[in-house]
């Protein structure tokens, strides 16, 4: 009507409140995009707060990210958000309406997610097994061939589906049904995804070898650093951001030396993370054993709870990993899965990372694991049934197993049964060791043999708060709430865990457990449990106060001087000398656990500076001692010196320079500082202003052809994105080393690819980028080389390659890659090609 207005049409993702996690697979020259895409179409996000660095759960509908290995995914899945990959965006905006979060969801459970079917030339029964146990395990059907079709199901090519696939070139795998097909499915029997290539068209090999020919070995992905508990400290460790806004506790059990321990809490420190002696105030508890009360207490609370490998593993990569992710990367027990002390274990047709993993995890079940087999062997753990070993165990009658059967066995703490066909599966042409380490450990079964619901360390954490507040009865006594008729008075598990119980006197001997009176005279009568709890409880709060002054006057220097002192006389005690009673009160006064509570670390303010150096010659030119030294007093002044460009806001140099750092650094652009700031910061131990210390040096800036101060306002202008979407490729053994310019690119928000004769040139993405700014440079297709006669040869190859692709091919110097980062800007001359001869 004329009076009503019309409603706007609402935006596609007007309801959606969204976080990203960045992330190996996500990047953040990734993630502008999909910000870009959800913005636009209504979407608000929720960035995380810089003082917890955690996802603010309450107000986000959507978490973007790649993986499910982040530390709030399970809080995420609790809270019923939806946690999808970056493709949800992309189909979302394809379709005009919001996918389903299913089918795109990290979760490595649903293994086909990103796989889209189509069926061709298959029975109806068979089709209909096929889709159900895709759409099971996160894939989608579709039943044409569209262009977001990735496998097309068939016995044979002759359909006409698989011949449009083939006429128009369509990205799309036409695959047997094998891959997927009860009861010939080897994915969904195994429960993992597997490789196709043995099944796919045009000349499978499932179908063309024969089962006895030899098997291709397979790379073992993601195991780095997940083989072992006990792990070598990682060498070359970088600047950490991993451990920003978490506290870690170390457990004592770990058994490491006091120089390893000061280490690795400089190396959290450094990082933005705090190391704390109480497994009450931490985040991450970093422990070897299941049977400590450290590990029980903190797994009970949801902490992050892994072993040294697990911490080394964080270190290694700077990026974050549940501990339950790998098998190993958790903490393991002294005695072992119950009934694999009987088991005889050996492997074959394992090699590498993969083989080593195994081994370890054997022997952490507390089976014997034998490198060679014999009669007396119970189990052979095998990736394939093409061994000699496999034969003579067929002979002896001992189990081929594959290595699932080792893994979930672990994981669930239990001898899983042989009689589950998904343990002597062995599908053909397959080497399983293409999925070893894919197992995750079970949180629900960790619980069940570890720290059962009403187990004793409840009554533990009482008393682990009593150790902390002995000086304070009346505390002591408000923390044990006896009203409740079902609390439990603590109760030592042995007298090794509890020494000061045996030579306790006085109060501690009348916490015996009371004897049993008979009243009528029934000799079997069984007192009731709950009655025997309440008089428990009641003697304790009876004597809370005495067992608080009897612990405080234990811990006096000279002893308990047993019927000495009194209560009234507790002034005297405060009287002692200065010295004594300063330092028995700062050890009563710390909120860390009493038992076993090492000195406390001093602890640092957050860093107002990351400065990264380069070319200081009193660090070049002098011992590391000198240069630790400087590091630490110059982090005690809030300047944490970082060897990571990309996070880096302030760079110190003595002058324009061509070095790796230099040019890495640039790219964020920080403020450029002349390395006089470090010095004079040095010599005054104090934090001096950074704008008067400013890198001036003409001589460079002509050198370079730009001003300095112009290349770091462009930096900010590009934010890392000077060679987006720009296709370059670098030969192996440019002058500098494929690395160098891999890493200039990588840090300007580029790819480069290493070119050799058998690499494929893929498409320009700026022909399809609405943002493209310059197109007459980013359409072409670079390749950095030098001009020796190894690299020429390579050059009509590429240039034929390109211009297949549709693109202008341009064979550079390095020297067009090197300056463009120096200068922040794209500029093309003639004098870097090298001309087509």
């Amino acid at each position: 009507m004329d009076g009503e207005e019309t409603a706007a049409p609402s935006l596609l993702f007007s309801q959606i409140h969204f976080s990203i996690v960045q992330s190996e697979g996500l990047s953040s020259s990734d993630a502008e995009p999909l910000i870009k895409a959800l913005v636009e179409n209504g979407a608000q996000e929720q960035s995380r707060p810089f003082s917890t660095g955690r996802i603010p759960l309450q107000e986000v509908t959507h978490i973007i990210s790649a993986t499910s290995d982040f530390p709030e995914y399970f809080k995420c899945v609790d809270a019923l958000r939806s946690v999808v990959k970056p493709e949800w965006v992309h189909a979302s905006v394809a379709k005009g309406r919001l996918a389903n979060p299913r089918s795109y969801s990290p979760d490595p459970r649903y293994f086909f997610s990103g796989v889209v079917l189509c069926c061709a030339n298959l029975p109806e029964g068979d089709k209909d097994a096929i889709i159900g146990g895709v759409l099971a395990k996160g894939g989608l059907y579709s039943s044409s061939v569209t262009r977001v079709v990735t496998h097309i199901v068939t016995l044979t090519e002759d359909h006409d589906k698989c011949r449009m696939v083939l006429t128009k070139d369509h990205k799309c795998k036409i695959v047997l049904p094998h891959w997927y097909r009860p009861p010939f499915d080897d994915c969904l029997r195994l429960g993992k995804r597997l490789d196709e290539d043995p099944y796919l068209f045009p000349d499978p090999e499932i179908l063309r070898k024969k089962p006895q020919d030899p098997i291709v070995e397979t790379k073992t992905l993601d195991m780095q650093g997940a083989s072992s508990t006990n792990p070598k400290f990682p060498s070359g460790t970088q600047d950490l951001d991993v451990f920003i806004a978490k506290k870690v506790k170390i457990s004592d059990d770990l058994e490491i030396g006091d120089h390893l321990r000061g280490t690795i809490e400089d190396l959290i420190d450094q990082g933005g993370g705090a190391v704390t002696g109480s497994v009450h105030k931490a985040d991450v508890l970093i422990c070897q054993y299941r049977e400590s009360l450290d590990y029980r207490l903190a797994s009970r609370a949801g902490k992050a709870v892994g072993n040294l490998a697990w911490l080394y593993y964080l270190i290694t990569q700077n990026r974050w990993s549940a501990p339950t992710k790998r098998l190993l990367h958790y903490p393991v027990s002294k005695y072992g899965i119950p009934g694999f002390d009987k088991f005889r274990i050996c492997l074959s047709n394992y090699s590498g990372d993969a083989r080593v993993y195994l081994e370890n995890l054997a022997v952490a079940a507390n089976a014997v694991f034998t490198k060679s087999m014999k009669e007396d062997n119970t189990h052979l753990i095998t990736a394939h049934q093409n061994s000699e070993k496999c034969d003579a165990a067929r002979e002896w009658n001992i189990h081929v197993v594959n290595h699932l059967w080792l893994e979930e066995s672990y994981a669930n703490w239990q001898v899983m049964t042989l009689s589950n066909p998904r343990y002597t599966h062995f599908p053909p042409r397959t080497n399983l060791s293409e999925i070893v380490g894919q197992t995750p450990v079970d949180l629900q079964a960790a619980q069940r043999h570890f720290y059962p619901q009403g187990s004793v360390e409840e009554s533990e954490d009482v008393r682990s708060r009593q150790d902390r507040n002995e000086q304070d009865p009346g505390l002591l006594s408000s923390q044990i709430n006896l009203s409740n008729s079902d609390a439990v008075p603590y109760r030592p598990r042995s007298s090794e865990a509890t020494p000061r119980a045996a030579k306790s006197h006085g109060a501690y001997q009348s916490m015996k457990t009371p004897a049993r009176i008979n009243t009528d005279g029934k000799e079997n009568e069984t007192p009731s449990s709950r009655g025997a709890k309440d008089r428990a409880a009641a003697k304790l709060h009876d004597q809370a106060a005495d067992i608080a002054l009897y612990e405080k006057e234990r811990k006096r220097a000279g002893g308990v001087v047993f019927g000495g002192r009194r209560r009234s006389s507790e002034d005297q005690i405060s009287n002692m000398s200065r010295k004594r009673s300063n330092s028995k009160d700062e050890g009563v006064a710390t909120d860390e656990d009493a038992r076993g509570a090492k000195k406390a670390k001093k602890t640092r303010e957050p860093p107002v500076m990351r400065l990264l150096v380069t070319g200081y010659k009193r660090w070049a030119t002098g011992s590391s001692k000198r240069e630790v030294e400087d590091k630490s007093r110059l982090r005690d002044m809030g300047v944490l010196v970082t060897q990571d460009p990309a996070h880096c806001t302030h760079l110190a140099a003595p002058a324009f320079l061509r070095t790796k750092k230099f040019v890495l650094a640039l790219a964020a652009g920080p403020m450029v500082l002349s390395t006089e700031f470090v010095d004079d910061c040095l010599a005054k131990n104090q934090l001096l202003e950074p704008e008067d210390f400013m890198l001036n040096d003409p001589a460079g800036e002509q050198k370079q052809g730009s001003k300095l101060s112009d290349a770091v306002s462009r930096a900010k202008a590009h934010r890392g994105q000077l060679f987006k979407n720009m296709s370059i490729y670098c030969t192996e053994n440019v002058k500098g080393g494929f690395e160098t310019y891999k890493a200039i690119v990588e840090a300007n928000g580029g790819t480069c690819t290493m070119y050799n004769a058998r690499t494929k040139i893929a498409p320009s993405k700026a022909a399809t980028d609405p943002d493209n700014i310059d197109p007459d440079i980013i359409d072409f297709v670079y390749l950095l080389s030098d001009s020796s006669p190894a690299e020429t040869q390579l050059w009509p190859r590429f240039r034929e390659s390109v211009r297949k692709c549709g693109s202008v091919p341009r064979i550079s110097q390095t020297d067009f890659c090197l300056l463009a980062a120096l200068r922040q800007e794209l500029h093309w001359n003639e004098s870097y090609e090298h001309k087509e001869k």
